[in-house]
């Protein structure tokens, strides 16, 4: 089972070319969850309803990985770091993209992981907010993948997917990954 973490102005865009590849080549389920059952709207003007809460999971036994898009950074949305840091001792993927790596921040788990985010130390600054990274792990790069946790800059979506897909062993080829994934990258950028 995937999980997927979900929350009010995220970047719903970001995860669905992942979550589509998961569903449809990788035969997985995902299961959305959120702090609540209120409804949320994604940046894209979608709106979406979570299948459990975050407290609804207790046993992370078939959890193979979390996915958490990007979205706003507050200091109040801190309901999912007690399961990243239960995912992360049982060695579960967690897998977080543009400004989602603060939950794993503001987890304490960026201090023993390299990691990358679309989101700066000046940013942070700009907000006001408390600064969940530890900027001495950042790495300027459009993906970072350190043991188990895959996290990316939120331009880099499809490179994102790849390497989900990849830590999972979605593809059964080279070939199947090309297909249905590298052909939509470009390399004119």
């Amino acid at each position: 089972m995937i999980l997927c973490y979900i929350y009010e102005n995220m970047a719903d865009f970001e995860i669905t070319l992942l979550l589509h590849r998961l569903r449809n080549t990788g035969k997985k389920t995902c299961v959305y969850i959120s702090d609540s059952f209120d409804l949320i709207k994604a940046q894209s003007g979608l709106t979406y309803m979570a299948d459990k809460t975050i407290n609804d999971i207790k046993d992370i036994s078939d959890v193979e990985a979390l996915i958490i898009p990007g979205g706003p950074i507050n200091n109040q949305q801190n309901g999912i770091c007690s399961l990243v840091q239960e995912l992360i001792k049982q060695n579960k993927l967690v897998a977080a993209i543009c400004f989602a790596p603060q939950f794993l921040g503001r987890a304490g788990i960026l201090t023993q992981y390299k990691f990358t985010t679309s989101c700066s130390a000046e940013k942070i600054v700009q907000l006001g907010v408390n600064d969940p990274f530890c900027w001495e792990n950042y790495l300027n790069q459009r993906t970072v993948v350190d043991r188990n946790v895959i996290t990316a800059q939120g331009f880099a979506f499809v490179d994102f997917a790849v390497e989900v897909c990849k830590y999972l062993h979605i593809f059964e080829s080279e070939l199947q990954l090309e297909q249905q994934l590298l052909r939509v990258k470009t390399d004119t950028m």
